[in-house]
């Protein structure tokens, strides 16, 4: 039987193109790394009726400011170094997400995805002028879903390791595996309190094993800082119910409801150029998912690091702000 015979009736997937590739900045167009940068001064602003604790980065006068978004777990300590690379071209705003970091819950507050992404759009918008968006995880499923809603608000959107819904059953996807025991009915409030009795440092390495392709490129001083900041916020009621309901709403909405396919929708539907950057050694959101979201994005870029794990901002930000200011460069010149 020939060939063209056996195909007849059967249907063929296309084979989609590869993803654009994100064009580099020089390296001379950057200033060194110093890697004892201290977390940028912090603050609490109020725009658009929302409260959120920023840290700031300076940078030339009327520049478009660059607003970095932490994912689950994180704060505005995440964006420290890239922030300071990019400083030169543009002033910088990273926020703690409601019940994270510095920034208390907001009245009546549930958590949700949605709520995140109401609480960050209602900020921006209250600032009155376009940015550029950066967004790690789940900062940058919250970015997607800001530039869809509200796309006169972006300039350019930068996705690092966005959170796209990912169904892997995989106990080595989070810090501690007895974190998923929080789920069984009766259990929450046990886990917690067994939680909260791990010591800053087990928490900060258990964190870093997690997050980054090799953990040992992490300065002492830089755990030192991470430790801290574990230790402040174990000393907020609310920072517990917040992760957890965090956590609940992003993964819930993977596997149920209108969350399991809208932020693929939603990102067929951002006009703003966007680039992606992945790590090949991520353990939290599959690698094998930057094609697809690179592909949904009508203006779509992608840089690809093998050896980097969920947090190349923090791990690589040399490389990550070359393309960062690679896109913008090529957005100013109108060439994305």
């Amino acid at each position: 039987m020939a060939l063209s015979s056996l195909l007849v009736g059967t249907t063929r997937r296309p084979v989609a193109p590869p993803p654009r590739v994100a064009p580099l900045a020089e390296p001379d167009e950057l200033p060194p790394l110093d890697t004892r940068q201290l977390p940028w001064p912090g603050r609490e602003l109020t725009h658009g009726g929302v409260t959120l604790h920023v840290r700031e980065t300076p940078g030339p006068a009327g520049a478009t400011p660059a607003v970095y978004v932490h994912g689950l777990s994180g704060s505005g300590t995440n964006w420290t170094d890239l922030a300071a690379q990019l400083a030169p071209h543009a002033p910088g705003l990273a926020v703690d997400l409601p019940g994270f970091g510095r920034s208390r819950p907001l009245a009546g507050f549930d958590y949700s995805p949605a709520a995140h992404a109401d609480a960050l759009l209602c900020f921006l918008a209250g600032q009155g002028r376009p940015v550029h968006l950066l967004g790690n995880s789940m900062g940058g499923a919250i970015g997607l879903v800001v530039a869809a809603r509200r796309p006169e608000l972006v300039r350019s959107l930068t996705l690092i390791a966005p959170a796209m819904p990912d169904r892997r059953p995989d106990p080595r996807r989070v810090s501690d595996p007895r974190f998923l025991m929080a789920a069984v009915p009766g259990m929450r409030a046990r886990v917690i309190r067994t939680l909260a009795e791990i010591t800053p440092r087990e928490r900060v390495e258990q964190m870093m094993r997690l997050c980054y392709g090799d953990p040992s490129v992490v300065p002492e001083h830089r755990i030192t800082e991470a430790m801290a900041e574990a230790a402040e916020r174990a000393r907020h009621a609310w920072a517990p119910e917040a992760l957890w309901r965090t956590t609940r709403g992003m993964i819930g909405g993977w596997f149920a409801g209108p969350g399991s396919t809208q932020l693929w929708a939603t990102a067929a539907r951002v006009t703003a150029p966007t680039l992606v950057v992945w790590g090949g050694l991520d353990r939290l959101v599959s690698p094998r998912l930057a094609g697809r979201t690179t592909a949904r994005l009508p203006r779509g870029r992608l840089l690809t690091m093998p050896e980097v794990g969920h947090v190349p901002q923090m791990e690589r930000p040399v490389e990550v702000a070359r393309a960062v200011l690679g896109m913008w460069r090529a957005v100013d010149d109108e060439a994305w």
